[in-house]
């Protein structure tokens, strides 16, 4: 078997400081412990016939997998849910630097990458109205509110993610390079404080699916503490409220910003 390369010029190869230091292109979750994590089991997985693409139809599975974990009722699903998420992310950081070290980066991975955060974020949302509304596994009753905010707001994050997806498909009609971190900056001194202002509190990460997960898994103790589903009713409740004031304000910055010029 071919020995395992060494962790510093793996490291070199597979995570470079560009990439890491993107705002946009990389995760909190993966710049504070992932990436330590992810490439240990890189380390391993370049030794094997396994690619890249694999890898990431492995971390669609788990991010979808994490809405469905939500479907068992108590402190449980709550975890699996944790748990699937954190797969997902793992998988994420590990799919790329399999990539770069064999060189094996193609458009389908890029593609079905997307469509994992997509199906994730989403799959994550929609498992949050059903066990607010308590239509778990062995408990089904049927489609009610809470469900439906549940996909109402699986809704919202798919335009939140879609909007941002669309100023790369917008710029390459236009024949224009990937947009900077830069011509993100919103051009009005009123959008850009706004911002900030968002940006300082940090409420929006709770629209993504790891911190999501994490949320649900202090409410589920909540529920556990109280012997109801109070607290995760709330908490989708501030979620959804959350998401839908992001979605026309994201818009907003988009077009106030040079992204698209």
């Amino acid at each position: 078997m071919v020995a395992a390369p060494v962790l510093e010029e793996l490291r070199e190869v597979c995570q470079p400081q560009a990439k890491l230091a993107s705002r946009n292109g990389e995760h909190w979750a993966g710049r504070l412990y992932m990436r330590r994590v992810s490439l240990r089991f890189t380390r391993q997985l370049v030794r094997t016939p396994v690619t890249p693409d694999q890898l990431t139809w492995t971390m669609v599975g788990c991010g979808v997998l994490s809405g469905a974990a939500l479907l068992v009722p108590g402190l449980a699903g709550a975890v699996l849910a944790a748990l699937f998420m954190q797969l997902f992310l793992l998988f994420d950081c590990v799919d790329g630097e399999v990539a770069r070290w064999k060189g094996q980066n193609s458009a389908t991975g890029i593609y079905v990458d997307r469509l994992g955060a997509y199906l994730a974020d989403a799959a994550l949302m929609t498992g949050f109205g059903f066990r607010a509304a308590e239509s778990g596994l062995g408990g089904w009753a049927g489609f009610n509110g809470w469900v439906s905010l549940g996909l109402a707001t699986a809704l919202g994050v798919v335009l939140l993610k879609a909007s941002t997806d669309l100023v790369d498909v917008a710029r390459a009609r236009r024949g224009l390079a990937v947009a900077d971190d830069e011509a993100a900056a919103p051009r009005s001194q009123g959008v850009a404080s706004v911002r900030r202002l968002a940006a300082a509190f940090k409420i929006h990460r709770v629209t993504n699916g790891i911190e999501a997960s994490l949320v649900l898994l202090v409410v589920a103790c909540a529920d556990a503490a109280t012997d109801s589903v109070g607290p995760t009713r709330w908490a989708l409740g501030a979620i959804a409220v959350i998401t839908w004031l992001m979605v026309p304000a994201h818009l907003l910055s988009i077009l106030s910003s040079s992204r698209l010029r």
